[in-house]
């Protein structure tokens, strides 16, 4: 309801002849500015900001001097040395001697400067001895995965938590484990193998000074203290959740939205709209500021992707939660089909998109959520029974695809949830998620 208000506001401010009256609507913009920055700040909802959003319609009403502060940017981003620990996984995060091929590194797949996504706008990632093996899923971003639970139903039965796509791994350090021994990452097969790479490295020296002088007397402890020390880098360093986007610094005060980019958060929220906050909450959660994902799974029925040469077999299909990578959920065939909804923090620099890398920009993943039931034509292939939708699934698995919620209740032939240019307003929102915004003084 609140954010139904806010788009009425940038409606009836829409309305307004700039040339007569700039005056009353950069005050209403302002004030628009204001409501929601204060809504996204507090730690709970009430009557308190349903009445401001209706001032800023109005013109009238104040602000609450009461209001939680978001958490500061300039403390999420410290410089704080890291630990003896985490420096020494920052080293074996970026080895590439650690892998079979010589040159591949976690740091390889997982680059700083795209969120610790990949940067190679591949579909899914090349590794392998010979570095010229084919993955199966779009490399994942790694900022802002330490806040994520470990796996768990909740009271509801809903899946929820967990790290990596399927949700399989519940630490950073065993999320770390298998793209050192898979065969078409860094394909080392057995940690043994991987520890005799840690003890050829050229920081053995503080690894045994950390971890024991006879820590390689034991490959898998040697492996897995890798892993630890892995994780601890990933946690500790600043740029795994430096909290310093535009629309943090919104939130802070120090940067204002334009009228696209609020008309766009307005439709992001809105549940009769792009309903994006009904998995992607854009509120304030356990002290933090908003994380945009509510760490469940979703099916969605995202168009199979070709460009994995794994589809090349018509009996292939990768189905999260329930296989193939993952096998203590198999037989919970309702999840098939299911993936981790991700923070969208990052979103505009981490592609291609989904799982299978299907989507290269984001206009197009906006587009595909508003449209993929009104016009199945423009994401799936014609089969011989009309358009094959849900083509990644098997058809004993289509049934699973989230069809009820808004924006996926539409019907062949209705009006798409948002029409073209409030696409284009919800694409504007998502690239204020960016990290490393400067601030104009």
């Amino acid at each position: 309801m609140l954010f139904v208000l806010s788009e009425q506001c940038l409606r009836q401010g829409s309305r307004i002849d700039l040339k007569d009256d700039k005056t009353y609507h950069s005050h209403l913009i302002s004030q628009l500015q204001l409501s929601i920055m204060l809504f996204v700040r507090a730690s709970s909802l009430g009557v308190l900001f349903s009445g401001l959003l209706l001032s800023a319609c109005g013109g009238g009403g104040g602000t609450n001097s009461s209001t939680s502060p978001n958490q500061s940017s300039s403390s999420a981003s410290s410089t704080a040395a890291l630990s003896d620990m985490a420096a020494l996984g920052k080293q074996i995060f970026f080895d590439p001697s650690l892998s079979a091929s010589g040159v591949q590194s976690c740091g390889t797949c997982h680059v700083p400067s795209r969120a610790h996504a990949g940067d190679d706008d591949l579909a899914v990632p090349i590794g392998g001895p010979n570095f010229k093996t084919q993955g199966f899923r779009n490399t994942p971003a790694l900022n802002y995965l330490q806040f994520n639970p470990a796996f768990f139903f909740d009271k509801d039965g809903t899946p929820t938590g967990g790290f990596t796509r399927d949700g399989r791994a519940d630490t950073f350090a065993i999320q770390a484990e298998r793209p050192f021994l898979a065969p078409h990452e860094m394909a080392n097969g057995t940690k043994a193998k991987m520890a005799e790479k840690l003890e050829r490295a050229s920081y053995v020296a503080e690894f045994r000074r950390i971890f024991g002088a006879s820590i390689f007397n034991n490959p898998d402890d040697a492996f897995d203290r890798a892993t630890f020390a892995i994780a601890a880098f990933e946690k500790e360093a600043p740029e795994f959740h430096p909290f310093d986007s535009k629309f943090d610094a919104f939130l802070d005060g120090k940067a204002t939205l334009s009228e696209q980019e609020l008309r766009g958060f307005a439709l992001f929220n809105d549940p009769q709209k792009g309903n994006c906050a009904g998995c992607h909450p854009s509120t304030r959660a356990n002290g933090l500021p908003p994380l945009f994902t509510d760490f469940t799974y979703d099916n969605l029925g995202v168009p199979r992707n070709t460009a994995i040469a794994a589809t090349a077999d018509p009996s292939y299909f990768d189905l999260g939660l329930c296989g193939p990578d993952r096998t203590d959920l198999a037989d919970r065939k309702d999840l098939c089909g299911a993936f981790k909804v991700p923070s969208l923090r990052n979103v505009a620099i981490t592609a291609p998109y989904f799982h299978n890398g299907k989507f290269n920009t984001l206009r197009e993943v906006v587009s595909f959520y508003v449209r993929r039931d009104t016009n199945p034509e423009e994401w799936y292939p014609s089969g011989v029974n009309g358009i094959e939708k849900f083509n990644d699934l098997p058809p004993e698995y289509r049934n699973n695809v989230n069809t009820t919620e808004v924006p996926y209740n539409r019907k062949l032939g209705d009006q798409p949830a948002l029409d073209s240019d409030e696409i284009d307003a919800v694409v504007a929102f998502l690239n204020t998620l960016t990290d490393g915004y400067q601030p104009q003084h």
